[in-house]
């Protein structure tokens, strides 16, 4: 992943250079301010296709409806939006407010996105206009390395150690080949072709890692699971593991991180993929987060292939909240704060129970197609926020 910090500029100024990072996205954030009007445009870029996320602050006299529009200076195009009606005409693009976020009042804000496609290039548009006004300013220089990641207000700053946590596993005690002690083979529901071991050839850190190859076919589980008892780990229990797997997430759902959760009777609270991106899925219902709209996946991230990925999730068990980092980059589509946002978790947050997760699988769970193999390493469970 390329990333670019936040920054200023005017109308004609040129994003700032990005710096290199492993997972094989972009993410380039560009703002461009004045007196009347500040816009943050925030992308997340991948071979031939990207996600913007567009903030307008309006510094001027209250509005009650907007039109924003940029000039692509790229082979960009936009192929859906959320929150806004979004046209496009050559290299010109529009967006206009929805029936509901017409109104902004000074200092207020509004949020919308993009999802688009590209074959050459993808720069950040910098000549923002709202309502015909242009946006610009004067740039500041970037930081010489990015800001730290701020995380959530009310969650403690995390640490890279373990620490106190109740899980906290690099699979160095494994002696032998076969998962065992902290760590038991089981197939859940009912078991088909897929295997796990303990692997020295591959690992994030030390010597071994876990390795699961993963099949295809309904019904075809394969899981490691900790023997050790979540059931307490709270209020909010914080989950930390290493990823690496081969085959990118396919259009159908599949699961490699599986939770027994007591408030659904022992069925499944999941960790996957569908569409090609992450998503979380409860078992009772079926639930989705987030959900399986164009907009809503375009507010998941695929799980890079090829590369140690850190995934990190937050479950809030006094109520129906959760928070999910793929790095440090907290997942949008992947956000459950307890107030409905429309192709996000309307659907998840249909049910009020709060999660009540008991213990930890990793594995594969195909739900028709997909083979994988997956490697898991440092896979940390406790009670504060443990960083990559």
């Amino acid at each position: 992943m390329r990333i670019s910090p936040p920054r200023l500029w005017p109308a004609a100024a040129i994003l700032a250079a990005v710096a290199l990072l492993p997972s094989g996205f972009t993410a380039l954030t560009a703002r461009a301010a004045e007196s009347g009007c500040r816009v943050d445009y925030t992308v997340n870029e991948w071979t031939g296709g990207y996600t913007a996320q567009v903030k307008i602050t309006n510094l001027g006299p209250s509005l009650t409806g907007w039109r924003l529009s940029w000039t692509y200076t790229g082979d960009q195009q936009v192929t859906s939006a959320w929150n806004a009606t979004v046209t496009q005409s050559g290299r010109s693009a529009t967006a206009v407010n929805t029936s509901w976020n017409g109104a902004l009042a000074t200092g207020g804000t509004a949020d919308f996105g993009v999802q688009g496609t590209w074959r050459t290039s993808d720069p950040a548009p910098t000549d923002f206009a709202l309502n015909g006004v242009p946006c610009g300013g004067t740039s500041t220089p970037p930081p010489t390395t990015p800001p730290p990641t701020t995380p959530p207000p009310t969650t403690p700053p995390p640490s890279a150690d373990c620490g106190s946590a109740v899980l906290c596993s690099g699979f160095e005690d494994q002696t032998g080949p076969t998962p065992s002690g902290a760590w038991r083979f089981t197939a859940p529901d009912c078991q088909g072709t897929g295997t796990a071991a303990v692997d020295t050839a591959v690992a994030h850190s030390g010597s071994r890692s876990l390795r699961v190859d993963g099949k295809a076919g309904y019904c075809n589980h394969a899981f490691v699971a900790a023997t050790a008892d979540l059931s307490s780990v709270g209020p909010v229990m914080y989950v930390r593991m290493w990823v690496r797997h081969t085959t990118a997430l396919p259009a159908a759902h599949v699961t490699f991180v599986s939770m027994p959760d007591s408030s659904q009777g022992g069925r499944s609270l999941r960790v996957g993929g569908q569409n090609g991106a992450l998503q979380w899925n409860r078992e009772t219902d079926d639930a989705t987060l987030p959900a399986q709209s164009p907009a809503g996946v375009a507010m998941s991230r695929p799980l890079p292939t090829g590369s140690w990925q850190c995934v990190r999730f937050a479950i809030d068990t006094s109520a129906p909240k959760l928070d999910t980092w793929l790095g440090d980059e907290q997942v949008p589509g992947l956000h459950a704060d307890g107030v409905p946002t429309q192709d996000i978790d309307q659907q998840w947050l249909a049910r009020t129970t709060p999660p009540r997760p008991t213990a930890l699988r990793l594995g594969w769970e195909s739900y028709g197609t997909g083979d994988d193999t997956l490697w898991f390493d440092d896979v940390a469970v406790g009670t504060a926020p443990i960083a990559c």
